[in-house]
C-alpha cells in the first residue's frame, strides 16, 4: 500500500476543497472564533499530510530511519508498510518534503523577526516621540499618548506587557467609552494570540505562493482576527459604541462612501456591529468544533491503516 501517496493526495483534496466550502458558508463571519478554528485544523491536516509522507518516504528509501520509526512497532508491522517496494522515489520524494518543512521553517524564522524589527523601530520611535520623564516607573504605562493630528490606535506589543498607542486625534475623536472599545479591541488581539496566527498564514502564503489553501488561509485569518476583536470589544462596551469607535478611527482613510479611496474590510465590520445576524446554536458550534478537530486525526487514521490491519490479521 503506498501510504505516502495516498497522504498527498488526501492532503491536496482539502488543500482544494476545504477553501471552496468554507468560502460558500455564511457562518464565519458570525461564529470568527469558530472560523479559525476550522481554518487552523484544515492547515495542520495539510502540513500533517506532509509530514507523514516526508516520514515515511524517508523510512523507505533508508535503513536508519526505518529502524528508528518502526523500532517500538511490533511484530510484523513494518512488513505491512512494504517499504523495500516503494521504489526509487522514496529517496527524492522525501528530501523534496524535507526542503519544503525547512523553507516553512525559514519563512516563519524571516516573519518572526520581521515583526521583531518592526516594533524594534515603533519602540524607538515611540522613545523619541514620548520620551520617559525622570522618575517615571519604566514598563509601567500601559496607554501612551503621542501628538498627532491623524487618529490612530495600535497596540504595542513587546516587554512586560502590550501598550496601547493612541494619538492626541483619536482622543480628540473618542468618546469615553469608545476609547475603551478600541482598547478592549487591541486587548483581544493581544489575550488570543492573533500575532501568532498572524506570522504563521503569511509564512505559509509567502512561502508557497502556489498553494491556494495557505493563500486563503491568511486572507482569512486577517480578516477573521478583526471580527474577534470587534466581538470582545462589543461584549464589553456594546455594538454601537464599538461600531463608532471603528468609524471615527478610519473616516480619515477614505474607506467610507459610495466611492471609497481604497479598498478595505471596515464598513463591512460597522454593518455587521450595527446590523448582527443572529449566532449559531451552541449545539451546531459544538458539532463543527469537534468535526473540525477530527480532520487532522484523519491523516493520522491513513497512516496507521497497514498496521492497524496487520496487527488485526495477527490476532
Amino acid at each position: 500500500m503506498m501510504v505516502p501517496l495516498a497522504l498527498l493526495v488526501l492532503g491536496g483534496l482539502v488543500a482544494a476543497m476545504a477553501p471552496r466550502v468554507l468560502n460558500r458558508t455564511d457562518w464565519p463571519d458570525r461564529e470568527p472564533v469558530l472560523a479559525l478554528w476550522v481554518w487552523q485544523c484544515v492547515v495542520a491536516a495539510v502540513l500533517l499530510c506532509c509530514a507523514l509522507a516526508m516520514l515515511l518516504s524517508a523510512a523507505a528509501a533508508w535503513e536508519a530511519v526505518r529502524g528508528n520509526v518502526f523500532a517500538p512497532a511490533p511484530h510484523g508491522v513494518m512488513e505491512a508498510y512494504a517499504l523495500t517496494g516503494y521504489g526509487a522515489w522514496a529517496a527524492p520524494l522525501a528530501v523534496t518534503l524535507a526542503c519544503g518543512a525547512v523553507w516553512t521553517g525559514a519563512m516563519l524564522t524571516r516573519e518572526i523577526r520581521g515583526a521583531r524589527a518592526r516594533r524594534r523601530a515603533r519602540r524607538a520611535e515611540l522613545r523619541v516621540r514620548s520620551p520617559r520623564l525622570p522618575g517615571e516607573a519604566r514598563g509601567g504605562e500601559r496607554l501612551v499618548v503621542l501628538e498627532g493630528e491623524r487618529p490612530d490606535a495600535w497596540l504595542l506589543r513587546g516587554g512586560a506587557a502590550p501598550r496601547l498607542v493612541i494619538t492626541t486625534g483619536a482622543l480628540r475623536r473618542l468618546k469615553g467609552p469608545q476609547l475603551d472599545a478600541v482598547l478592549a479591541h487591541e486587548q483581544g488581539h493581544a489575550r488570543a494570540r492573533h500575532d501568532w496566527l498572524l506570522h504563521c498564514s503569511s509564512a505559509l502564503a509567502n512561502g508557497f505562493p502556489q498553494v491556494p489553501v495557505f493563500a486563503a488561509f491568511r486572507d482569512q485569518v486577517h480578516h477573521l482576527v478583526e471580527l474577534a476583536a470587534d466581538d470582545s470589544a462589543s461584549r464589553r462596551f456594546g455594538r454601537l459604541t464599538t461600531a463608532l469607535a471603528l468609524v471615527e478611527l478610519n473616516e480619515h482613510r477614505g474607506v467610507f462612501g459610495p466611492c471609497p479611496t481604497r479598498p478595505s474590510h471596515v464598513p463591512d465590520r460597522v454593518h455587521r456591529l450595527l446590523s448582527p445576524a443572529p449566532r449559531l446554536t451552541a449545539a451546531r458550534r459544538l458539532r463543527l468544533t469537534a468535526v473540525a478537530a477530527l480532520v487532522p486525526f484523519v491523516p493520522v487514521l491513513v497512516t496507521f491503516v497497514p498496521g492497524l490491519r496487520a496487527l488485526g490479521w495477527s490476532h
